[in-house]
């Protein structure tokens, strides 16, 4: 069946291929074996593959075609045309939801994702070259896919309908509830005495400021006088700053909580732990603060997709 749409394909384009423009008023002529329907039908879809450009000329219409060669550009766009990069075309091992049972969702790219939910895709779109439009138009800022209406994901990719779109939304929502869920709940430790306790308790407390913030956010931990954990408070948000984290906004909490000592907390929405020499230097003035009034500064902890590091380590 793909051999026989190909020739048919072939047998529009080719002759018209051998001409760097043409009329319409001349593709009867050129192609005399095909129905007119299916002629001009094909000729509109390769216009809007932008394989073929229309210019007005004496009040009629030229087609020309695109810089290339133009039997090249044919062959090319008929094979989009028949397979594209459907998924059913692709190797079955190498298809998302195939990948992601073998190797765990962790390990998909966000088109990869977004194809899952899309899942089909429509005539002369599939669902990964959806995906992956959506991918690129909302790279690095995932978040906004939350606001973005139908009509605006149906004018970046007509493979997102109704269904899919509510798939999207719904998975949207899902993660953000799970991630409530996953702050709230106690993560369980009795008591944080060393840098990897210290490192292993923010990266399960604190994993939706790795995974979902945009912007540097301040935290504390409150610890009991045998450092096992009371709350966490979060300080300020934004670039952090020694103007802004105040030691007098960062032990408040700690006095009101009946801190023995502290916790600081704060992520790189960058991916990258490596601490900057402002993170150093209002690490150094909270400890210092801390001391006057007796509350100590354990450690500040650096969350990011990477890892979390240590800044009294680093």
């Amino acid at each position: 069946m793909s051999e026989q749409r190909r020739q048919r394909y072939q047998s529009v384009l080719y002759p018209l291929a051998q001409m760097a423009r043409f009329r319409r008023s001349e593709m009867s002529e050129l192609v005399d074996e095909e129905a007119a329907g299916f002629v001009t039908r094909t000729i509109n879809e390769v216009v809007r593959a932008g394989v073929l450009e229309t210019v007005r000329e004496d009040d009629e219409i030229l087609y020309e075609w695109a810089e290339g060669d133009p039997i090249r550009l044919v062959n090319q766009w008929i094979d989009r045309r028949i397979h594209g990069d459907q998924v059913k075309q692709t190797p079955e091992q190498e298809r998302p939801r195939e990948r992601l049972m073998r190797l765990g969702a962790a390990s998909l790219s966000d088109a990869d994702l977004l194809a899952i939910l899309i899942r089909v895709g429509i005539v002369g779109e599939s669902a990964v070259t959806g995906a992956q439009k959506l991918a690129n138009r909302f790279h690095g800022e995932l978040d906004r896919l939350r606001d973005a209406g139908l009509p605006e994901l149906r004018n970046i990719t007509p493979a997102v309908t109704k269904a899919s779109y509510c798939q999207i939304l719904a998975a949207l929502e899902l993660g953000k509830r799970a991630t409530e869920a996953l702050r709230e709940r106690p993560v369980v430790i009795h008591k944080i005495t060393s840098t990897i306790e210290a490192t292993q308790y923010c990266a399960e407390k604190f994993a939706y400021l790795a995974g979902d913030a945009v912007q540097e956010e301040f935290h504390i931990v409150t610890l009991d006088t045998k450092h096992k954990p009371i709350r966490t408070h979060r300080i300020t948000i934004g670039t952090l700053d020694a103007s802004l984290v105040h030691p007098r906004e960062v032990f408040r909490p700690a006095i009101r909580d009946a801190a023995a000592a502290v916790l600081l907390v704060h992520n790189h929405p960058s991916g990258d732990p490596t601490p900057s020499r402002e993170d150093r230097s209002v690490t150094e003035r909270l400890t210092e603060a801390g001391k006057l009034i007796g509350i100590s500064v354990l450690d500040h902890i650096v969350v990011a997709k990477q890892r979390c590091v240590s800044i009294r380590e680093c």
